[in-house]
């Protein structure tokens, strides 16, 4: 790089007008929260959405750097209104050096489908079998949607608020039948409320 040569950078605010103008209406929302800039398009338009960001010249979005579901159904102590599950994802361009969060919410909550964008980026790959394991969110047309961190026969899908904590099922080795065997779990449900400290300068921290 030459000693006039300086990074390209790109301001939240720049980033924001940017999407506006090149998304139009696809845009449901875009604000500016904490420097950093949350995109929420509708799950019809999602994935053109994504492939307009990953090609556009002004956006040149080359890296998808992380995606996960969300369960809103307990937000805001239960105050919240809207669809229950929602795919969040990060991308970030090398080239111009600006990141973006984009947000979409599945039509429906008893059934979740959004597109997939692994054949726009590779990484979306496990990232989309992720959310599809832990909040059961089925992402259309990816050509390998399986589990990945649960067990083969693993009952529900455990990062769902409605999930108990205990689980549905345990596992154990049983010695007479020489083979792993599934029970209904024994562990009584209780919820621990962690205790939280508010006094002013506690453990000497100022």
């Amino acid at each position: 790089m030459s000693e006039t040569a300086t990074p390209y950078t790109t301001s939240p605010e720049a980033i924001q007008a940017s999407l506006s103008a090149l998304l139009g209406e696809r845009a449901q929302s875009i604000d500016i929260e904490r420097g950093e800039v949350t995109l929420v398009v509708a799950a019809a338009d999602y994935l053109a959405v994504m492939q307009t960001l990953r090609d556009a010249p002004q956006t040149r979005f080359e890296q998808l750097i992380d995606l996960c579901g969300m369960d809103y159904s307990t937000y805001g102590d239960g105050r919240w209104e809207g669809s229950r599950f929602a795919v969040v994802v990060h991308l970030l361009s090398v080239s111009l050096n600006h990141r973006v969060r984009v947000r979409v919410f599945c039509p429906e909550d008893d059934f979740p489908v959004v597109a997939s964008v692994s054949e726009l980026w590779a990484s979306a790959n496990w990232y989309e079998r992720e959310a599809f394991d832990l909040y059961g969110i089925v992402f259309e047309g990816h050509n390998d949607l399986r589990r990945i961190l649960t067990d083969y026969g693993f009952i529900g899908h455990p990062f769902r608020k409605d999930f108990p904590l205990s689980g549905h099922v345990e596992m154990r080795y049983d010695a007479e039948r020489l083979r792993v065997v599934y029970e209904p779990v024994t562990i009584e449900p209780r919820e621990i409320t962690p205790r939280v400290i508010r006094e002013d300068n506690y453990g000497g921290l100022h």
